[in-house]
This record gives structure tokens, C-alpha cells and sequence, in this order.
């Protein structure tokens, strides 16, 4: 099985997640316009990942093209919804920084940001099964709960709390389900 990992944003995720695991993806998706000045140093060093840029808002003949069929896709800061079409044919989880086995009002776009205006006194992550509804997919990972109250002046703060959570469930699922596939 090959792992197949997409982002938008600066991968330092995916680069935080396999320096954990030991593992690189085989191939990395990124739709950024082939900007390497943004994207994490340390996933561009290690050479051990093809990374490919797609258009910035990749077709469905343009994921099932990249995406082997066998392929097990984690999402990590890709900042598109993958076409149901795409989640009916490929194996896709999606990292999400919310909440939302408790929160489900989290659902979307900056549900960090939305934690905080809500006044939200805690806050977590979840890794789901991508589906053709937005964050709708079946719940397979879900962080512990940590406490944002009182730092609703300070985003960063939340937001890195946030990405260490979302780093650590990646380690331990991706963990179980690469040692699962080898065995």
C-alpha cells in the first residue's frame, strides 16, 4: 500500500508526523503553484517523497490519476473538498482541528477560530474518513480533550496546542495502520 499525503498550506505536518513514525509518504500532493519557499524545509530535505503540485483546484480525473487505487490518503491541511466522487473510489482521512464528536458546530473551515469565538472551554482533534459530505465521514481517531480557556486573546497559542494534538493522533493511527498493512 502506498501512503499518498496532501496539503496546502506548509506541510510541516506530514514532515512532523514521518519524522515520528520513520516513514515518509511515497507521494506528496501539494497545490500550492510550486512554491518551495513555503513549504516545511525539513519535508523538502529529506528526499524520500515525491512531491507532486497540482493545479489549485485539482479535477476529479486529476486525483484518481495521482492516487493509486491501493493508496491510503491523509489529509493535512489540504484546503479543498475532495470531490465524493474522488472519497467513493480512494481510501481519504482528513485531519480535522475541531472537535467535533462533541462540537459538531466546528465542522468547516477554521474550527479552531470558531472554538475560540464560541468560547469553547476545551478543544481537540479528529481524523475522519473523507466522504462527499463536508467533515460528515465516520469518526476513526479522536484526540483527548485540552483546555483553551483563557487563551481565547492569544489564536497562536490554540492553534499550536491544536497542530501538537493533531501531530500526535496522526503518529499513533498512521503507527497502527502502516504496522497493520506490513503485517
Amino acid at each position: 500500500m502506498k501512503w499518498v499525503a496532501l496539503f496546502s498550506q506548509t506541510g510541516s505536518e506530514i514532515h512532523q508526523v514521518s519524522e515520528n513514525i520513520g516513514i515518509c509518504p511515497d507521494l506528496i500532493l501539494c497545490n500550492k503553484k510550486d512554491n518551495y519557499d513555503e513549504i516545511n524545509e525539513g519535508l523538502l530535505q529529506s528526499g524520500k517523497s515525491i512531491i507532486i503540485f497540482t493545479s489549485v483546484k485539482p479535477t476529479v480525473d486529476e486525483y484518481l490519476f495521482y492516487i493509486p487505487e491501493d493508496a491510503l490518503v491523509t489529509m493535512h491541511g489540504w484546503m479543498r473538498i475532495i470531490p465524493g466522487e474522488v472519497c467513493e473510489k480512494r481510501t481519504i482521512y482528513n485531519g480535522h482541528p475541531g472537535l467535533i464528536t462533541k462540537y459538531p458546530e466546528l465542522k468547516g473551515k477554521d474550527p479552531q477560530l470558531k472554538a475560540i469565538e464560541l468560547g469553547h472551554a476545551t478543544a481537540g482533534c479528529v481524523i475522519h474518513q473523507a466522504t462527499a459530505e463536508l467533515d460528515g465521514g465516520p469518526i476513526v481517531a479522536e484526540s483527548k480533550e485540552v483546555s483553551i480557556n483563557g487563551w481565547y486573546e492569544d489564536e497562536e497559542y490554540v492553534i499550536q496546542k491544536l497542530h501538537k494534538l493533531s501531530v500526535n493522533l496522526w503518529t499513533e493511527f498512521l503507527t497502527e495502520k502502516l504496522d497493520n498493512e506490513r503485517s
